[in-house]
């Protein structure tokens, strides 16, 4: 069944992730939801970042306009002095009338100019002159300040020209101050319209941007053992709450397969369980129908017991497969030579070959050390051997070889038949649960198995963080190659122990 994508209102657009109609208690905790804290982080950020940005401006257009006045002020101290200076050749009346002039220019501006001695004392002023503005020692620098509301620059001669010391240049400070009212109006304003539009817009935005946690929580709720085909949309945006939704998807693929791989081994475990129970129950009942001899009797119950028997073989194997899928910490894995392990498993089915006119024997088996359980690689080792024995018919040979590549950091082992082979379209399911191929391989010997062999062996490789494949053709044997990784405190291949192998 194709996953199913989320779709409707999900559980955070009805409110808190919960029900469209919030109970009076959940209002009290709305400030805990996700949704407000990143809509209260969100406006704050944007209310303090637009105060300090209005501010800021506010002051920068203050400073530049006290800048543009200051530069006036001293641009007229320096014509002034220029004047002073011409007027000692044209004498005081000339340069009043002319500084008159300018007063009366620049009167919207309250401009105005003082003439002093070098005692500070006024010679001459214009209309619109504070008179207690300050008296300094010395202005040796043109240094615009404030005083009483004005604007004012000091500018002192270097030498006295009829009887002038000072310059004295200022204006009224009042057309910035009304330019400034003006800017405090609108950032006012504008700070009102940020109070007001920040929290909206952050609610809306982490309303979006929790949409996606919203379904997830829809999601979880909605999850059941039996029912796992529903799947996160992926918006497609690559954020970090597309890639939350693609592990979440990803996480529910796999519960998915693993529960689906589970109810089918379960039930194919029932169904071979039910043949031998099936086989057991029959001839009991009919041992039960009718009297009969002590001999037929036997009989009866060597059935049972030969049932019974492959009844215990099929619950084992099926035991150590559930050891094998359980994933070994490797912590509790320990340093081997494999090498011990493929000699004692070629000397243990040597017998049952020979009985069946098959060669066993052994190309390179050179020192392999691993890292592993020595009682999983036994059955790996055994699965491997038996089934090459099993299929490989009278006049056959099989070949162990054991090969250590200490430059890839890899030991491979090989087991080849000369056996009938593996149909292809047989080979993609062999390492399947219960799976029995229905080609040559088993009909020539009329071999019969719970199918749980291979699948042991795939699982004990993987454990060890290996891999295992099969190379074969029909009519012409077939091969596993088993690769694992070296031991990496045997790189110099010394030869280890054959410690615990036995």
């Amino acid at each position: 069944m194709r996953p199913r994508r989320f779709s409707g209102r999900t559980a955070l657009e009805l409110g808190m992730f919960g029900n469209a109609t919030p109970s009076p208690r959940s209002y009290g905790r709305v400030w805990r939801t996700l949704r407000f804290r990143l809509a209260a982080w969100n406006a704050a950020v944007v209310v303090v970042t637009a105060l300090v940005t209005l501010l800021g401006l506010r002051q920068g257009v203050r400073w530049a306009l006290l800048h543009e006045l200051d530069q006036v002020l001293i641009d007229d101290a320096h014509e002034i002095a220029l004047s002073v200076a011409s007027s000692a050749r044209r004498g005081v009346e000339p340069l009043t009338d002319e500084l008159m002039r300018k007063a009366q220019g620049h009167e919207h501006h309250s401009w105005y100019v003082k003439l002093l001695d070098a005692e500070q004392r006024e010679l001459w002023t214009s209309p619109g002159s504070q008179s207690d503005d300050p008296r300094p020692r010395y202005a040796p620098e043109l240094s615009p300040f404030t005083f009483g509301g004005y604007r004012i620059v000091l500018n002192r001669l270097p030498e006295p020209v009829n009887g002038i010391q000072y310059i004295h240049v200022g204006a009224k400070l009042d057309f910035i101050n009304e330019d400034m009212a003006r800017i405090d109006r609108w950032v006012f304003l504008a700070a009102g319209a940020v109070l007001l539009a920040a929290p909206a817009c952050g609610y809306w935005l982490a309303s979006r941007a929790a949409r996606t946690v919203g379904e997830i929580i829809s999601a979880a709720s909605r999850l059941r053992p039996s029912h796992l085909d529903e799947r996160l949309p992926i918006r497609g945006s690559g954020d970090e709450l597309d890639q939350l939704a693609h592990t979440i998807n990803s996480l529910l693929d796999r519960i998915a397969a693993y529960l689906n791989t589970k109810r089918d081994f379960l039930a194919n475990a029932a169904h071979e369980l039910r043949t031998p129970l099936a086989a057991i129950r029959s001839t009991v009942e009919v041992a039960l129908n009718d009297d009969r001899s002590n001999e037929e009797y036997q009989d009866l119950l060597v059935d049972v017991i030969a049932e019974c028997s492959a009844l215990e073989a099929l619950v084992n194997q099926l035991l150590l497969l559930s050891e094998t899928e359980a994933d070994l910490p490797t912590a509790k894995f320990e340093p081997l030579d494999l090498r011990g392990l493929v000699m004692k498993a070629v000397d243990m089915f040597s017998g049952v070959a020979e009985a069946r006119g098959v060669a066993l024997q052994t190309a390179a088996v050179e020192h392999a050390p691993v890292l592993g359980s020595a009682q999983h690689l036994r059955q790996l080792l055994n699965n491997l051997l038996d089934n090459a024995v099993k299929y490989t018919p009278e006049g056959g040979e099989i070949e162990v070889a054991l090969v250590a590549d200490r430059p890839a950091r890899q030991v491979r082992l090989r087991v080849s038949d000369t056996g009938p082979g593996i149909a292809p379209h047989d080979q993609r399911h062999i390492f399947e649960r219960f799976y029995r191929a229905e080609s040559a391989r088993s009909r020539s010997n009329g071999a019969c198995g719970a199918g749980l062999g291979l699948s042991i062996c795939q699982s004990v490789v993987h454990n060890h963080g290996g891999t295992i494949e099969c190379r074969s053709e029909p009519n012409r044997g077939t091969t596993f190659v088993v690769t694992l990784s070296l031991a990496p405190a045997h790189d110099a291949g010394e030869p280890m122990g054959q410690s615990r192998t036995a």
